[in-house]
């Protein structure tokens, strides 16, 4: 075990500089319930900024924290010398989940995940838009002629996750159910064991999964298994904690940014019109804005030690990877925070999905829904705008958020 020192009472480990030190809590960064965004940027670090772009931070029992997007970016896809199989770093979390394929390494990540990559092949991902513009319209209808919503929970909870169950073939209904789930996985409140949070999605997921394997449809679950493991089928306990998986990351990252989505368009109204008026903007648009917005971080395990920023990483040491400080870092992207939708980038070169062989096997589907959201949404909504009697709120943690978004409009007169 490395040795360790205190420093004000806290015990850091001796190969971990004192000027490297720092008291940043991922779940709770500073301001973060007014604004996720300039949270993180009080921790920016890199060339001109006065801090390391490496820090350790003392909560959370301490860990790595990469601040510089070029660092970030280039860690998050060195899957040689760091390990997937941390998940997160709230203790027990990624020994008790288990997931396949996001904390495997190597051949055996390979094959679980070209086995999923065949279940979301592009064929089935278009195969659904028809029915994300269905229930986008549906919510739009609902909404349209109040004036006002808390968008959140009337629409951005409801939209992703009704496509997701759905494509995974269990009842929409359900999602009232699993909600809290997605919740306490990225951030954790304490009123559940990570045990308890594993056995409650296996107990809701054996079901289908028994019967999906006895009786293959044509859900998502059923593609996948079907598809074999490299040049063998899949286990049973390879299906369960696949489809554990395949549950936890469809619950919240396409909430956050449909709703991030429409806080940009109710503080920037010329956009709404923008896109409303020349609609063969929407796919760049809908990648710029998933780049300027993006919440989503990982953790990391060294595997060996490495030299990196002066420091040295040791064998066993977690990393912390926040896409948001890759994303907004000016040495990564010009003018980062300004949203630009002839900017042209393809979605390779943002983390806000990830990067190098653990990019989001569903990140075509996400970019499928936002594409068509804001195509339903800027065509029949008129502009919204924020309520000034409610602030937004947001949220901390692995895949950061808003809570709440109060929206005002005028009622269109034909309504």
């Amino acid at each position: 075990m490395a040795s360790v020192r205190e420093v004000s009472g806290l015990k850091i480990p001796a190969h971990v500089p004192a000027d490297r030190v720092v008291d940043f809590d991922i779940f709770s960064p500073p301001g973060v319930e007014q604004d996720y965004f300039a949270a993180w940027e009080t921790i920016r670090g890199g060339p001109g900024t006065g801090l390391p772009a490496l820090v350790w931070t003392t909560a959370n029992h301490g860990h790595w924290l990469a601040t510089s997007g070029e660092l970030i970016r280039s860690l998050w896809a060195d899957a040689a010398r760091l390990s997937s199989k941390v998940l997160a770093v709230t203790p027990g979390l990624g020994e008790v989940m288990d997931f396949i394929p996001l904390q495997q390494d190597g051949k055996e990540h390979h094959d679980t995940r070209m086995a999923m990559m065949r279940g979301f092949a592009s064929r089935y991902v278009m195969a659904m838009e028809p029915q994300v513009v269905d229930v986008a319209r549906e919510l739009i209808a609902a909404i349209r002629h109040k004036g006002s919503c808390e968008f959140m929970a009337e629409f951005a909870e409801v939209l992703p996750l009704h496509i997701f169950l759905t494509l995974i073939g269990v009842p929409v209904e359900d999602r009232i159910r699993l909600r809290p789930l997605g919740d306490q996985l990225t951030r954790p409140d304490g009123s559940m064991t990570v045990e308890q949070l594993r056995d409650a999605a296996d107990d809701y997921l054996a079901p289908t999964i028994a019967d999906r394997m006895a009786n293959p449809g044509n859900d998502l679950i059923s593609r996948i298994l079907s598809e074999p493991v490299g040049d063998r089928p899949w286990t049973a306990d390879e299906a369960k904690r696949m489809c554990r998986n395949l549950l936890f990351g469809g619950l919240d990252t396409v909430v956050a940014m449909v709703g991030l989505c429409t806080l940009h368009l109710a503080r920037h109204p010329q956009d709404h019109a923008l896109l409303r008026d020349r609609p063969e903007l929407i796919p760049k648009a809908a990648d710029e804005l998933i780049r300027r917005y993006p919440t989503v971080s990982v953790s990391r395990n060294a595997v060996v030690d490495i030299e990196v920023d002066g420091v040295t990483i040791r064998k066993g040491d977690i990393v912390y990877l926040p896409s948001v400080l890759h994303n907004l870092d000016p040495m990564c992207f010009d003018e980062p925070a300004k949203v630009d939708f002839e900017r042209g980038l393809t979605p390779m070169r943002h983390t806000t999905m990830g990067a190098g062989a653990h990019r989001c096997v569903g990140a075509g589907l996400a970019r499928m829904e936002v594409i068509a959201f804001l195509r339903e949404w800027t065509s029949a909504m008129p502009p919204v705008r924020l309520d000034p009697d409610k602030p937004v709120a947001m949220r901390g943690g692995n895949i950061g958020g808003i809570t709440s978004l109060p929206l005002l409009w005028d009622v269109p007169a034909s309504v």
